[in-house]
Formats: C-alpha cells, structure tokens, sequence
C-alpha cells in the first residue's frame, strides 16, 4: 500500500509542477477540450481541489504508514479523511473565492450611455472635457463634450447621452427632473 501512497504523493507533486512551469501553454492547447465533461452544478470538482486530495491522501498515507504503528485499513481510512478535510478547506478558502472574484475590467463605450458621471476638467461649449464615471468596481476618466451648448463646470454631475468617436456626449444630471 505504501507504494499506491508513494505514486498518489509522487503524481500530485509532478502535476503542481508541469502547472506551474507549462500551465500556460497547456492551456491555450486544451482550451475547450474539457468544456464537453463540464457540470455546472459540480463546480468542486476543479483539478485543484482533486488533484490536492490525492496528493495528501498520498502524502498522509506515507506519513501514517511510516510513523505510527496502525494497520494499512485504518491508515487507508484516517487518509482518506484527511484528503477530504483539507479538499473542503482548500475549495472553501481559495477555488471558491477565486470564482466568486473573477471580473472584467473592460467596457465598451456604448455601456457608459445613461451613466452618471462627474466633471473632472470643466467642459467648454464647442470644446472637450473630462469625465470620471464608475465602471465595474473601479473609475474611468473619459474625454467629454457637452450636448446642451453650455459650459458645464468642474465638480457638475452629468449624464452620458451618447457617444460618437471615442467622445462622450453629456448633459447636466437634474435630480428634480427624475
């Protein structure tokens, strides 16, 4: 049995490995190839999650093996145990979270229409500002002009009406009119 434990421990390792130093390019080569096997509703099952389990099962498995006097059953069984305790922790600490917090950055311009932003550099008629809009958890600063033919100061909250050309089009934000 001690071997089954050497191979789990040994097999884990070389995978952490090859992930590290080739995880990249094995990627963008197999980009797809599991989309076919993917549950949505089993998203625990990630190589990180199975493939740390087998490699403490393996390493607690020789551990026990070679450092206590129990018999292979019950080092079998108290490995297994362990492999699944720390598979949780490692899917609830880190697999988890890690999916919860994937985000995009990226927008398109057509997205900030309708957005209240705030005048960042005052904006003349006939001629560009700036604009500061929330997008996404972070802020954007943007090239403005003004929809309504009047210069609209620094510190003004405004309305994205429309883009054109990378430039967004703003009027002034009236709450009394909402």
């Amino acid at each position: 049995m001690l071997e089954a434990y050497w191979m789990c421990l040994i097999g884990g390792v070389l995978f952490a490995l090859v992930s590290i130093i080739f995880g990249d390019v094995l990627g963008d080569i197999f980009d797809g190839l599991f989309d076919i096997l993917s549950f949505e509703h089993l998203d625990f099952l990630q190589p990180m999650v199975l493939v740390g389990g087998i490699t403490t099962f393996g390493g607690a498995g020789v551990m026990l093996s070679r450092y206590t006097v129990m018999e292979p059953i019950p080092v079998a069984l108290l490995s297994l145990m362990i492999a699944i305790a720390l598979s949780i922790v490692v899917y609830f600490a880190y697999v988890k979270p890690m999916k919860n917090s994937e985000n995009s950055i990226g927008f398109s311009m057509k997205d900030l229409v309708g957005k209240i932003g705030e005048v960042s550099v005052p904006i003349p008629v006939g001629g560009y500002g700036e604009v500061i809009l929330k997008v996404g958890a972070g802020n954007t600063n943007q090239i403005a002009a003004t929809l309504d033919q009047a210069d609209i100061p620094a510190g003004t909250r405004v309305v994205v009406g429309e883009t054109k050309d990378g430039i967004l089009y703003v009027f002034p934000y009236d709450k009394e009119e909402m």
